[in-house]
């Protein structure tokens, strides 16, 4: 069975930085050919995709946090990681991870980011 964590959030100042990681047992043999999908959800707002990464580590990303996010991957750790730089008030959000093999998409509970001015 397979199961994702999210780590990492809190709250930080406006110009701050956190990562975030995303770290999924139950998938030792694929990890790394799956692909790894982080989303956010504002409050009342729809989520939305921040990006995403495959499993030779290219990786896309929405244009609202190109040049300030980076999404990386460990493949032996079974670990994703969202670096986000230069966070803004308006990046605050619920971050969800996901791990997708065949179709077969598996979320995270999320972790909390707050940006204050």
């Amino acid at each position: 069975q397979v199961q994702v964590a999210e780590s990492g959030g809190g709250s930080v100042q406006a110009g701050e930085s956190l990562r975030l990681s995303c770290t999924v047992s139950g998938m030792t043999l694929t990890f790394n050919v799956a692909t790894i999908g982080w989303t956010r959800q504002a409050p009342g707002k729809q989520r939305e995709l921040v990006g995403t990464i495959g499993g030779s580590g290219n990786a896309n990303y929405a244009d609202s946090v190109k040049g300030r996010f980076t999404i990386s991957r460990d493949n032996p750790g079974n670990v994703a990681y969202l670096q986000m730089d230069n966070l803004e008030p308006e990046d605050t959000a619920v971050y969800f991870c996901y791990v997708e093999f065949l179709n077969s998409r598996d979320w995270g509970q999320g972790t909390q980011v707050s940006v204050s001015s």
